[in-house]
């Protein structure tokens, strides 16, 4: 982890060639910038979080932390760890009974989630 750096969401935007969603993280302490295409809905759901929207009934990530919370369970942080073939590749660092686990994730699912748990993103 030694490599890796905290970033926050700067915006979500929408490819005007695809119409394709990209999330654009920005290195928290400097100008430089991660754009990282992702689905719809996964858009949706980062940006209904950040708005602090409430929805009628728990959407996917919401249901994913109320998991992580029933079972006292803490999101350490999500990372998004490397690029293969022009696809990201993500991980979830959670902590229960003292232990910690590496959970494989897309990005854009571990960025929804963190932004509900108000956990880090790197």
């Amino acid at each position: 982890m030694s490599d890796m750096v905290e970033v926050v969401i700067d915006s979500i935007r929408v490819s005007l060639i695809s119409q394709q969603r990209i999330v654009i993280l920005r290195e928290a302490n400097a100008d430089r910038y991660l754009p990282i295409w992702i689905g719809i809905y996964e858009a949706e759901a980062i940006a209904l979080a950040l708005q602090d929207v409430e929805v009628a009934r728990p959407l996917t990530w919401d249901l994913l932390k109320n998991i992580f919370s029933i079972l006292d369970a803490h999101i350490i942080r999500v990372e998004v760890t490397s690029l293969h073939e022009d696809t990201y590749y993500g991980n979830i660092v959670a902590e229960a009974d003292g232990r910690k686990f590496d959970i494989d994730s897309r990005p854009s699912d571990a960025i929804a989630l963190a932004v509900r748990a108000n956990g880090p993103i790197l």
